[in-house]
């Protein structure tokens, strides 16, 4: 037995809370590899939105059996937050006690990471990331330079000194950027319920989780890694600076469960019918016109999480080919197919134009020179005729339009592989699926 993975194509945001949870009922366990609570997976149905963060997409079992859930050794764990979300989900009646397992290689998210993120992002004034500001970075710069708390830190005796020692650390550190938050009322409160939470997270089973993952490959169970935001947010490959601070792509899963490359299986990769993205950043295809402005309106592309508003675009298929080649995608799943259901054309991007006149359809090393995503890169697009046609009642691929179909089959072509499932609408209901 090998392990699935699915990710995100574009720059996050592209659905894939929707298709963890479609596809969840085919698998034993659901395990996520990455990220932190600024990841917004949006599911519906039965007439419901479900806004998860940190816990996977699991947890509703796909309408059918109950399933492992595992926050796996690579994601970074707010306890308020966790605790927050999981609260609300135990409210609805799901036992996510008896389905939710923790890595305790996890890092811990602390209330001083929260402060050093917007002391960071003040720093960089015009040249900002555009963070969510939930502490994410710097709790992955503790990970690297070897000095960060984990889950399974907090059934050690010490752990109070240990968090005092980085708390303390963090607090001349806000100091020395002019954010004093030492012994202000807030930030007391703040500690308080981050040790509240924290005894809230004791009661959670924590687990070795490279041991778990792996041992339930070797009894043939089926695993599902979900991964949070996307490839072209990726720490290594993605449009750096502004990225996040961790490896989104098909090897996340990897370092991020404790699996051998190996023992990876299928790879199912997600990206929408057109473009977003959310904060600062290359954004090569983004529209500033009434067309970006009704995408936005028809696609509800706000974030999850924080309810930013998203840059909207065409389809970009130099940086979705590029996606695919550093994933290893074997099935592509479109997403918000019926957003563009009313459009006269459709405009997709098959190559850039660079500063120099030299055109290339593969990703540059720099797709856009400042935080706004200012142009290195033009694109060259392609036009399609739009197949005015209301797609979300459709459920049965050889009954969309023929336009549609074109559209499919144009992408398939340029990437090289398959489109196997279709959503055309945000229930889990509306989604046709060719081939998984």
């Amino acid at each position: 037995m090998k392990a699935d993975i699915l990710l995100g194509l574009q720059w996050g945001d592209e659905g894939k809370g929707k298709i963890v949870d479609v596809l969840a009922r085919d698998y034993d366990v659901v395990a996520r590899f990455q990220g932190g609570p600024n990841a917004g997976h949006t599911l519906e149905f039965d007439g419901r939105k479900h806004v998860l963060r940190s816990i996977p997409s699991g947890i509703f079992g796909g309408g059918g059996s109950t399933i492992t859930n595992i926050i796996g050794n690579g994601v970074v764990l707010d306890p308020v937050l966790f605790r927050d979300e999981a609260q609300a989900l135990e409210a609805e009646g799901i036992d996510l006690r008896g389905i939710l397992k923790i890595s305790k290689k996890a890092h811990l998210i602390l209330p001083t990471h929260r402060r050093l993120d917007a002391a960071n992002e003040r720093a960089k004034g015009s040249s900002k990331i555009g963070t969510t500001g939930k502490g994410i970075g710097p709790t992955y710069t503790d990970k690297v330079a070897r000095r960060g708390l984990r889950v399974g830190d907090i059934l050690s005796d010490d752990f109070g000194a240990r968090y005092s020692a980085i708390r303390d650390s963090h607090l001349e550190q806000l100091e020395a950027a002019g954010m004093p938050v030492a012994g202000t009322k807030d930030f007391v409160d703040a500690e308080q319920d981050w040790f509240d939470a924290i005894d809230y997270l004791r009661n959670f089973d924590l687990i070795d989780s490279e041991h778990y993952v792996n041992k339930a490959l070797d009894n043939n169970n089926s695993i599902l890694c979900e991964g949070a935001q996307g490839t072209m947010l990726d720490v290594d490959f993605g449009s750096y600076p502004y990225v996040t601070s961790s490896n989104t792509i098909t090897a996340g899963a990897c370092t991020g469960l404790g699996l051998a490359p190996g023992r990876i299986g299928k790879v199912y990769g997600i990206f929408k019918a057109y473009c977003t993205r959310v904060g600062s950043g290359p954004f090569p295809t983004e529209l500033f016109d009434e067309t970006g402005a009704t995408i936005r309106a028809i696609g509800h592309e706000y974030g999850a999480v924080t309810g930013r508003e998203r840059r909207c675009g065409w389809l970009d298929l130099v940086a979705l080919r590029y996606a695919v080649m550093i994933d290893g995608a074997t099935h592509l799943i479109m997403m918000k197919s019926d957003v563009l259901d009313d459009f006269d054309e459709i405009m997709v991007c098959t190559a850039y134009q660079l500063p120099d006149g030299t055109v290339t359809s593969d990703f540059p090393y720099s797709a856009g020179d400042n935080a706004e995503g200012a142009g290195v890169c033009e694109p060259i697009y392609t036009k399609f005729p739009g197949w005015k046609t209301k797609l979300s009642g459709i459920r049965n691929y050889d009954e969309l339009p023929q336009a549609f179909k074109d559209y499919v089959s144009f992408i398939e072509k340029e990437v090289g592989v398959p489109v196997a499932l279709v959503s055309v609408g945000p229930d889990r209901t509306e989604t046709i699926v060719r081939s998984l």
